[in-house]
């Protein structure tokens, strides 16, 4: 992750107006907005955000307020201008460092943030973004934020959500967004951290619980085996027989839960 506060030229006092966070692998771009941000000095694109009494914003208006900074993807002579500049392809974070950040349409410009240096309240706020996402039954969400707390949230019943809500096999392959900013199906459909740190129940769970959980209670084909006294082949059969359930089945592996593996040792 890279940090740059966002700063204006004409103000002598170098107040930082927000920060622009890239995460490189995922080439996104997320831009946070202090807690005593003035709408009249934020730029203009961003300050609606601060009128819903949000401060974080989302990857797609924080990506549009890059690329209002940089060089159309379309120009027409966008090549010679790569070329130029020592770049193969066109890259959004490459062409807005070139200038640190300043366009000709106004006086903003960027300043490098190391970790050490992040401010308390930005701080403050990874805490409560998305640390782990589990699916569960009746189209709830189990999440891990990174301050400890775990909360179940129901995905709200909207016409946006219908094809995930009438396919469990979707709704299954939830994700977490990068920096743990939400949860997505895909590119366009997801919940904001934010949402889900505050509409969710919270329950008596801590991620360590869960881990342990997974270290001690579930276990592979071939200790599956070692507790039946028996071969892989056998556990094959006998899941292919329908007399044991893996949680999860992989074409050269199963888990198991060790509990249904000890009580088919009682009979």
């Amino acid at each position: 992750m890279r940090i740059f506060a966002i700063k204006d030229e004409t103000d002598a006092t170098g107040k930082t107006l927000a920060w622009l966070l890239y995460y490189e692998a995922e080439k996104r771009f997320y831009i946070e907005l202090p807690d005593d941000a003035d709408s009249w000095e934020t730029p203009l694109l961003l300050s609606s955000f601060l009128k819903r009494g949000e401060r974080s914003v989302n990857a797609y208006w924080s990506m549009l307020w890059v690329q209002q900074r940089i060089v159309p993807p379309d120009r027409q002579n966008l090549g010679q201008i790569l070329r130029d500049n020592g770049l193969d392809s066109y890259d959004e974070f490459e062409l807005l460092m070139l200038a640190e950040g300043r366009c000709a349409q106004d006086d903003y410009y960027l300043v490098p943030v190391a970790r050490n240096e992040i401010p308390e309240e930005l701080a403050a706020r990874f805490l409560k973004k998305v640390e782990d996402v589990i699916p569960l039954a009746g189209n709830r969400l189990l999440l891990f934020f990174r301050d400890g707390l775990v909360k179940k949230c129901a995905v709200p019943p909207l016409a946006a959500f219908s094809p995930i809500l009438n396919n469990e096999k979707l709704f299954r392959g939830v994700t977490i967004q990068a920096g743990g900013y939400g949860v997505c199906w895909g590119e366009n459909l997801n919940l904001s951290d934010s949402f889900l740190y505050d509409n969710g129940q919270t329950v008596p769970l801590s991620f360590d619980d869960f881990r342990s959980f997974i270290e001690n209670r579930v276990v592979n084909t071939a200790e599956a085996a070692e507790l039946l006294n028996c071969s892989r082949q056998n556990i094959s059969d006998l899941v292919r027989r329908g007399r044991l359930h893996p949680v999860k089945a992989a074409p050269k592996n199963m888990l198991f839960l060790k509990s249904e593996l000890i009580q088919r040792g009682w009979r």
